[in-house]
């Protein structure tokens, strides 16, 4: 019912076949996604100035919309500092609960003891 496994069965059962043609699909898939990303940022620009020719402002006929590493990054860093700023005012008071646990022979070690057999 079963055959056994060996080499002679990858090259007779079209394993290399198969092995081919998925590095195939994993190849094209990447070399796709690595395609969109590149053109993603023109395909944006190119709405963005639609927007802002419709909006008539002067700035749609520049060269180049993009905004610089060190733009985005002192956005960003303000972005952060304000979200986290909410969190700076906090309750300051510390309490701590006793909390009475009840007995449970389930967490008792006493019945975990082997006793001592008797001679």
């Amino acid at each position: 019912m079963f055959e056994q496994f060996s080499l002679s069965n990858i090259w007779e059962n079209d394993g290399v076949l198969i092995s081919v043609v998925g590095y195939i699909v994993v190849f094209v898939s990447l070399l796709s996604l690595a395609i969109i990303i590149t053109y993603f940022q023109k395909v944006l620009q190119l709405k963005q100035r639609k927007k802002l020719k419709s909006a008539g402002h002067h700035a749609a006929d520049a060269d180049d919309l993009s905004i610089s590493g060190e733009v985005s990054a002192a956005i960003s860093t303000a972005l952060y500092l304000h979200y986290e700023e909410k969190h700076d005012l906090e309750n300051t008071v510390l309490t701590i609960k006793r909390v009475q646990r009840t007995y449970s022979p389930w967490s008792s070690k006493l019945y975990g003891l082997r006793e001592n057999p008797k001679r």
